[in-house]
């Protein structure tokens, strides 16, 4: 990526032995600089673009076909995991009809936390069955099939949209 700026001041003259390598100064005095670009590592993404547009469509799929409000929630959980899953839920918009996924890869730890409405449809032993095909998964270093795996198994638990 290349970046420019005019010249460091009015009238300061701009030695081009000073400047930082990858630096230049062009014909109209404006110093241009090149830096290095890197893509984001792995392990800030651990999605790439397609895989998070898979994610995307589970979820809308799964919210689409029962009603419900599917999420996931990846990443650290603190001190105390289920109070920080509880956290979570709470904070999602509609949570009485949301299910939230929440997976921490480096403590190891899986919880689906369903709001009242959601919990009438998906009882905590379907959300356990889903959980342990997610687990299974994910000893096998496939995080994005555990999830769609595990979302595709909680929708099937809550079965279709129910008329109100």
């Amino acid at each position: 990526m290349a970046a420019g700026s005019a010249g460091h001041g009015h009238g300061e003259l701009v030695v081009p032995e000073d400047l930082p390598t990858g630096s230049v100064v062009t014909s109209s005095g404006r110093v241009s600089a090149a830096e290095e670009y890197s893509e984001p590592s792995r392990s800030e993404h651990p999605f790439s673009p397609v895989q998070l547009s898979r994610l995307d469509e589970a979820l809308t799929l799964a919210s689409r076909e029962t009603g419900l409000r599917f999420s996931v929630w990846l990443g650290d959980l603190g001190e105390d995991p289920p109070a920080r899953v509880t956290e979570l839920h709470g904070r999602l918009e509609g949570s009485g009809e949301s299910v939230l996924v929440a997976v921490s890869p480096e403590q190891r730890v899986v919880e689906v936390r369903t709001g009242p409405e959601a919990r009438l449809r998906l009882p905590d032993r379907g959300a356990k069955l889903a959980v342990m095909r997610m687990v299974a998964s994910f000893r096998e270093g496939d995080l994005l099939g555990g999830l769609l795996s595990g979302l595709r198994m909680l929708a099937d638990q809550a079965g279709g949209r129910r008329a109100h």
